[in-house]
């Protein structure tokens, strides 16, 4: 039973019941709808089939939302692409033209007279990188300096620039609104930079009635990881978002910034995702490389909560073994995964609470006795990733009688959520953890499970206590 969760983004290639069945036994945890490509039709019937196959598989597959944030864009390309020649010039329009290989414009009319001169524009993750030589009216002259394609719809980064405007625009708005109506569990906010970014979206969320929706910021420029303690501290969880922020900083940094942020979310207690090109050789291919093989596991052994595919399963040719070699990875990684080191590393900035000392004693004796399971009785998740920030060789299983609860819990390590009846007094919250321990997992006698929770077991009821039990 693998502890670390898998996202996977859906796109053309998996948009129909079938295959989204296939990736749910796969292994998937998580579905993402990215808002920059799919509209709420799309989003709508995904969601709908998303909800269909969790009733009739009894799995609690959650869905995230991805905003498009202030994210700039290559407006239509006459072909679909155009080549570009190293020392070729070429002009950005602030407004609408067919591009091609002398001109395009950018989805964002405003940011053409917001660039300065000597600005450096990269498209599609790098693969063409532009410098602007000089501006005119409405339009900006940039000097190709490498060979490659400008593609309708691919990414563009931009250095060098003097745009202040609010965060939110009116389409990430729009999508807020969406995703409060549809009920989606976790928002992922696009180019966050500061924590005011995150705040501002916090503030929406509150006057839409929504502020239980997670809070995922993504971490794509140089300027989010310079503010990422005050992120942190104001997001339930972040996404290390590398295709971006391998442009805005230096590619060989992105590693060793990968493994920090895991540490600070581990720390914080916040959801940490890794994701862009995991195994993204499994968009044409059967297998990984042996590289991509090497990446997932690095981030699965730092200690990562999920892992995320995206064209792999967007627009892959292989999207359901693209899922299924993920889980053999992160099975594999994870008994690797050096389980005291990381139990000590977080308890150092455990809160000395009653909540924070009895995950800790339930942790450290589940890894002492060898425990087959963690059964924590949660009503709004916080035992449940008290328990899991401090990395247990054991799975945890989480019962409560909330569904919110449930889906919140889909990206938390280790964390197998399970939906249960409300439970009404101790020797009930014993009897069916043993019995969820026993459906779940090959026990035998002498096998060992603890329990912990709070009771009696209803809204607002502290974790008060822990039990150890033979089968």
């Amino acid at each position: 039973m693998k502890k670390t969760k898998i996202i996977a983004t859906i796109g053309p290639a998996t948009k129909e019941e079938e295959t989204l069945k296939e990736l749910i036994l796969a292994g998937i945890d998580v579905v993402r709808l990215n808002l920059t490509h799919a509209d709420h039709n799309f989003c709508s019937k995904v969601i709908e089939k998303i909800r269909k196959l969790n009733l009739q598989f009894k799995k609690n597959v959650a869905v995230m939302l991805d905003m498009q944030g202030p994210d700039i864009r290559v407006e239509e390309i006459a072909g679909g692409s155009a080549k570009l020649s190293k020392g070729d010039k070429i002009r950005i329009y602030k407004n609408e033209v067919l591009g091609d290989r002398t001109k395009f414009s950018l989805n964002d009319d405003e940011i053409v007279d917001e660039v300065l001169v000597g600005a450096k524009i990269f498209v599609d993750d790098g693969k063409v990188e532009l410098e602007v030589v000089a501006k005119g009216v409405g339009y900006l002259i940039c000097e190709v300096k490498n060979e490659g394609f400008i593609a309708t719809k691919k990414s563009v980064n931009i250095c060098k620039t003097t745009r202040i405007r609010p965060f939110l625009s009116e389409k990430d708005k729009s999508d807020m609104k969406f995703a409060t109506k549809i009920g989606a569990d976790f928002l992922a906010v696009s180019f966050v930079n500061t924590i005011d970014d995150i705040l501002e979206v916090n503030d929406l969320l509150i006057s839409l009635g929504n502020d239980d929706i997670e809070v995922i910021a993504k971490i794509e420029t140089e300027k989010a990881v310079e503010n990422i303690d005050g992120i942190i501290n104001e997001c339930d969880g972040i996404m290390v978002a590398r295709g971006d922020l391998g442009i805005e900083m230096a590619i060989e940094k992105l590693p060793g910034i990968q493994k920090k942020l895991i540490g600070k979310c581990i720390e914080k207690g916040r959801i940490s995702i890794v994701a862009t090109e995991m195994l993204a050789s499994m968009e044409k291919n059967p297998r990984p490389t042996r590289a991509e093989v090497s990446d997932v596991a690095n981030a699965v052994m730092d200690g990562v909560d999920a892992v995320m595919l995206s064209g792999e399963t967007a627009i892959g040719i292989y999207p359901v073994n693209a899922v299924a070699m993920m889980a053999t990875i992160i099975k594999a990684a994870e008994q690797n995964i050096n389980c005291i080191e990381l139990l000590d590393k977080a308890m150092r900035s455990e809160i000395n609470d009653t909540v924070g000392l009895i995950a800790y004693s339930v942790v450290d004796c589940a890894n002492r006795l060898n425990a087959k399971a963690i059964m924590v009785t949660t009503m709004t998740g916080t035992t449940a990733r008290k328990v899991s920030r401090l990395r247990p060789a054991s799975p945890i299983f989480a019962l409560s009688p909330n569904e919110a609860t449930i889906k919140k819990l889909a990206l938390s390590f280790g964390v197998v959520p399970v939906l249960v009846k409300e439970l009404h007094n101790f020797d009930k919250i014993t009897q069916k953890t043993i019995e969820v321990a026993k459906e779940k997992l090959k026990l035998v006698a002498g096998d060992k499970i603890l329990i912990t929770g709070g009771y009696p077991f209803v809204e607002n009821s502290p974790t008060n206590f822990m039990k150890i039990e033979e089968i």
